[in-house]
């Protein structure tokens, strides 16, 4: 029997958790224009302490930071890989956030993909879906 999404929803405490304990994001899909939803959260996240890494192959710096063409490429740690694309593009960003040992694989609103969902929870990841980095941490942390 498969445990119903609501199951499989992270707690406000399980986000918390995962929220003081992280350093380093990844945000894939960051963009350089202000006009963009991920420039905002990523900046915010940068402001209220993390370490944001750029991941997209079209960028070479944002927010200060140099930015890598994959995951795979990035030489450091990270804890939580926040994803900025469309939900086509979520399998292979989990695959490539399993392959580097992230802890977390965060899907910003409006981006969901089940089956990748299933696959980063079983190699050990912790998943939030269609939930804003931004909007909750300003709920649960400030």
């Amino acid at each position: 029997m498969n445990p119903s999404s609501q199951e499989l929803t992270p707690s406000d405490q399980q986000i918390k958790d995962l929220l003081r304990g992280a350093h380093t994001i990844a945000v894939v899909g960051l963009s350089s224009s202000r006009l963009r939803a991920s420039y905002g959260v990523a900046q915010y996240m940068q402001s209220a302490g993390y370490r944001i890494i750029p991941v997209n192959p079209n960028e070479q710096q944002v927010l200060g930071e140099k930015a890598y063409a994959r995951l795979e490429d990035v030489p450091e740690k990270i804890d939580v890989v926040d994803v900025f694309r469309r939900s086509e593009f979520v399998p292979a960003v989990v695959d490539s956030a399993i392959s580097i040992g992230a802890r977390a694989i965060w899907m910003q609103e409006g981006v969901a993909d089940e089956a990748a969902a299933q696959r980063a929870r079983a190699a050990g990841l912790f998943v939030v879906m269609d939930t804003c980095i931004l909007k909750e941490h300003r709920r649960l942390l400030r």
